[in-house]
C-alpha cells in the first residue's frame, strides 16, 4: 500500500547533472538564471530554488511578481528576476524585497523612479527589448528615449538587458537577426559610459543549439528540469528531474459488453480487469489521452479505458498478472524495463511537455529524491526548509495478499 493518492518525485541528483552540462554547455564565467515560473513548471519552486541555491545557481526568474514574493517567504536571498509584468500593487513589495524588474514600457520607467524615491531604494531593472516576438518590452527603435530616461533617473539601477528568442527550436536566421537588435541596443548602453550589466537572450533551445554564446547570462527551464527532447550537442545527456505516479484504488472484473467511464466511450469487447487509479484531469493527467494514453504497472503497459475523469483513470490490466490493490502506477517515469517520458506524454495528447507539467496540481504531493533515497520535507509544503528524512519506498508493491475482484482502498473510493 502506498501513502499517498498521488504523487511526483523530484530527483534533486538528476537537478543537479543537468546544470552541470548546463554550466559546461555556457561556458566560464556565464552566469544560469534558472526560470521556476508556474511552480518551477510543475515540479514544485520551492524544492527545486532551494537545491539550485545549494548548487551555486547565480539567479532565479519567475514569470510574476507573486511567485517572486512567494520565494523571497520561502528564504530565497538570491537575485530574482520577474521576466513579465508587475502588477502595480504588488511593485513596492518588490522594491523593497530587491527583486528585478522587467522593464517593459516607459511609463513604467517613470512609476518606478517615482515610487522608489519615496520608498528610499533603487529599483533593479532588466530593459526588455522587443526584437521581434512582439508582445512585451520596448522596440528596439525606442529603446533610445527608454535609455534617456534611465539615464535621468537616480533612483533606478539598469541591471540588465534582455530579450526573448521567438523560435521554440533556438538558433535560426530569427534568432540571428533578435540577436543584432539586442546587440544594437547593448552598444547604445556601453556608448553612454562603462556598463556590466547582465545580457540575456538565450534559453534552453538556444543554448544548445547556437554556435557561439551571446551575452554572459542564460535563462534555462526545460534544460535543467530535462523535461524536453532538445536538439543540439550535450542536451542527450540531461535526465528527467520528475516521474509521475500514483496506486491501484480497485480492481474490477467486468464482462463483455460492459460499459467503464462516462459515454460510455469504453465498451468492453473481452472479459476485461479494470483497475482505477486516483488520478485524473484535476492533477494533470490529460482529457486528449483518453482511451489513447498508457501507465506502467509492474514493469508493463497498462493502457487509458474509457474517459479521463476529474478525478480518476482507468486502465485495462487484463494481462498483466498479479495486479493487487495497492500497487504503484507511473504515469511518467521507469518501471522497470519500460518508460514513459514526460515528452511521449505531450506528444501523445498533441500539446507541449510544459503544458503537461505545468498542468500537474496542487493536490500531487511533490517529493524530493537525492542520493537515490526518497525524502520528505521536515515542513510541510511551501516551507523555506531542504528535505531532511527518508521516506518509505513508494515504489515498492504491496505483499502478496487476496486479489478479489473488487477491492475498495478505505475512505478513497465511495
Amino acid at each position: 500500500m502506498q501513502p499517498h493518492r498521488a504523487w511526483a518525485e523530484i530527483d534533486l541528483d538528476a537537478l543537479t547533472h543537468n546544470l552541470a552540462i548546463i554550466r559546461q554547455r555556457a561556458g566560464p564565467g556565464t552566469r544560469i538564471l534558472l526560470v521556476v515560473k508556474a511552480d518551477a513548471y510543475g515540479h514544485g519552486a520551492d524544492l527545486i530554488a532551494h537545491h539550485a541555491l545549494r548548487a551555486g545557481i547565480g539567479a532565479l526568474g519567475v514569470g510574476t511578481s507573486e511567485e517572486a514574493l512567494q520565494l523571497r517567504a520561502m528564504g530565497i536571498d538570491l537575485p530574482i528576476l520577474v521576466l513579465g509584468t508587475v502588477i502595480e500593487t504588488e511593485l513596492a513589495a518588490c522594491l523593497r524585497m530587491k527583486i528585478h524588474i522587467g522593464l517593459h514600457t516607459l511609463d513604467r520607467c517613470l512609476q518606478l523612479e517615482q515610487l522608489a524615491g519615496r520608498l528610499g531604494v533603487k529599483a533593479q531593472v532588466h530593459l526588455n527589448v522587443d526584437t521581434g516576438m512582439g508582445r512585451l518590452g520596448v522596440p528596439c527603435h525606442r529603446a533610445k528615449t527608454m535609455l534617456d530616461a534611465l539615464e535621468g533617473a537616480r533612483n533606478i539601477n539598469l541591471v540588465g538587458l534582455m530579450t526573448h528568442v521567438i523560435d521554440p527550436a533556438g538558433w535560426s536566421p530569427r534568432t540571428v537577426e533578435q540577436m543584432k537588435g539586442l546587440k544594437a541596443v547593448q552598444a547604445e548602453v556601453t556608448r553612454r559610459g562603462p556598463w556590466q550589466g547582465w545580457v540575456h537572450a538565450f534559453n534552453s533551445a538556444t543554448l544548445f543549439t547556437a554556435p557561439h554564446l551571446v551575452g554572459n547570462t542564460v535563462r534555462v527551464g526545460i534544460a535543467a528540469l530535462g523535461a524536453a527532447t532538445l536538439e543540439g550537442a550535450g542536451q542527450q545527456d540531461l535526465q528527467p528531474v520528475l516521474s509521475l505516479h500514483s496506486q491501484v484504488v480497485m480492481l474490477k472484473d467486468v464482462p463483455i459488453g460492459a460499459s467503464v467511464g462516462y459515454g460510455p466511450d469504453f465498451i468492453a469487447r473481452r472479459p476485461t480487469r479494470v483497475a482505477t487509479i486516483p488520478m485524473g484531469y484535476a492533477d494533470g493527467i490529460p482529457f486528449a489521452l483518453a482511451s489513447r494514453g498508457e501507465a506502467l504497472l509492474r514493469g508493463q503497459r497498462a493502457a487509458f479505458i474509457g474517459r479521463i475523469s476529474m478525478d480518476y483513470v482507468t486502465l485495462d490490466v487484463t494481462e498483466i498478472k498479479g495486479v493487487l490493490v495497492g500497487d504503484a502506477v507511473t504515469l511518467i517515469g521507469t518501471d522497470r524495463e519500460e518508460k514513459i517520458t514526460l515528452d511521449q506524454v505531450a506528444r501523445g495528447a498533441g500539446t507541449i511537455p510544459y503544458d503537461i507539467s505545468c498542468s500537474i496540481g496542487p493536490r500531487v504531493v511533490r517529493l524530493p529524491r537525492e542520493r537515490g533515497e526518497l525524502l520528505v520535507p521536515a515542513q510541510t509544503a511551501g516551507s523555506s526548509n531542504a528535505p531532511t528524512r527518508k521516506l518509505v519506498n513508494l515504489t515498492q508493491q504491496t505483499p502478496a495478499g487476496t486479489s478479489s475482484t473488487e477491492l475498495p482502498l478505505a475512505g478513497d473510493v465511495s
